[in-house]
Parts: C-alpha cells; sequence; structure tokens
C-alpha cells in the first residue's frame, strides 16, 4: 500500500499538537474536528495573529488576492495551505496561486493532496525574509 495514502491529513499539513490553526474561506466540518482533536487553538474565519498554519480555500484568481493579507498573521517560520479543486473542476492552477504567493513575499515548497477533490500547495516566508532573533 502507499504510504502517502494512509498518512493522515493533519501529517501531511505539518499541524502538531499545541498550533494556531486557522481556517479560512473553508467550510469542512471533519476537517475542523479533526483540527480540533489534535489542538484546542483552532479560529474559523479570519486568522489571529501568530498563527500558525492558515488553511485557506481559494478557487478564483480574486481570493489569492488575500494572500498578503493572510501573510501577516502567520509567525514567521508559520504556513498557509491554499487550497483548491483538482482535476477538470479545478478553476485556478497550481501556476496561478505560485505567481499569487510570489506577489505576497511567499514562496511554494510543498503540495499534498487534501481529499478525494482538492488539492493543497503550502507558501511560507522565504528564510532570507524572515526576522531573526
Amino acid at each position: 500500500m502507499d504510504r502517502a495514502c494512509t498518512t493522515p491529513r493533519l501529517d501531511k499539513l505539518g499541524i502538531r499538537p499545541g498550533m494556531r490553526v486557522a481556517l479560512v474561506n473553508l467550510e469542512d466540518a471533519p476537517l475542523a474536528a479533526e483540527v480540533r482533536e489534535r489542538t484546542h487553538d483552532i479560529t474559523v474565519g479570519e486568522p489571529l495573529g501568530d498563527t500558525d498554519v492558515v488553511i485557506y480555500a481559494a478557487d478564483s484568481p480574486e481570493e489569492l488576492e488575500r494572500l498578503p493579507a493572510l501573510r501577516e498573521h502567520i509567525v514567521p517560520n508559520g504556513a498557509i495551505w491554499v487550497v483548491s479543486r483538482k482535476g477538470r473542476s479545478a478553476t485556478i492552477r497550481d501556476v496561478d496561486v505560485i505567481a499569487a504567493a510570489r506577489a505576497a513575499g511567499l514562496v511554494d515548497n510543498k503540495v499534498a493532496s487534501f481529499d478525494d477533490t482538492r488539492t493543497s500547495l503550502r507558501l511560507v516566508i522565504p528564510v532570507v525574509l524572515r526576522p531573526t532573533g
């Protein structure tokens, strides 16, 4: 059996106990329940400051314009996972997400299947742009 198929979704997304997680533009009750089992620091909607992981559903170029604002809410070594439809139902492509990420001062460094119908791309602040100290 392929290990990637058996890896729990939260492990693929790098969500560990105690992390601050925000679900933005994402109505996914099963995911919210999964996250609550791992950490109690979860917001649905606008992320709080010092968020470790933002999971953001975006299915249009206009929704990708929100990335600079979301970047302001993550910790320097945090991540924004952009979740979008995959396959024939996709309305944005990875290259669209990557271009919007670069414009927001972010880089992509991982892709993961989110579920049967959606994919996710992890965006982070480049190491050279993270504050030191």
